[in-house]
């Protein structure tokens, strides 16, 4: 009986810690977001310098003022969002642009997976 109670509890410990990875989010990988940024250079630049094109330049975003950067004309949702990009929110961003600036222009209807998204979000870290 001390056997079958010890295995028992030895199979739940291992269903448990199976479920807990299944649902775990990997952490950001930048490599892998710049990949998936290719998808991003339809309509930006990710280049220092490089023009604004159908949406704004990428580079040097994290820590910019939504809507801020100079010779692009941002719709009236995004200049007045109030969000300073970071990682977290360019990730929350790119899982839904319209549902996470109402107005927004930007027609990408966002990264399918929270990884992906956090992803991308770290790479566009880099460009600085």
């Amino acid at each position: 009986m001390v056997r079958l109670l010890k295995a028992l509890a030895a199979a739940a410990l291992t269903v448990g810690a199976g479920l807990a990875t299944t649902n775990a989010i990997a952490a950001p990988d930048a490599a892998a977001g710049g990949k998936l940024a290719i998808r991003c250079t339809v309509c930006h630049s990710l280049n220092k310098g490089g023009p604004n094109i159908v949406g704004p330049n990428l580079y040097g975003v994290v820590g910019r003022q939504a809507g801020s950067l100079p010779g692009y004309s941002y719709s009236p949702a995004m200049k007045r969002a109030g969000v300073t990009w970071s990682q977290d929110t360019l990730s929350k961003f790119l899982m839904g642009p319209a549902a996470y600036v109402h107005g927004t222009k930007m027609t990408f209807g966002g990264f399918p997976q929270q990884d992906q998204a956090a992803s991308v979000a770290a790479y566009l870290a880099t460009l600085k």
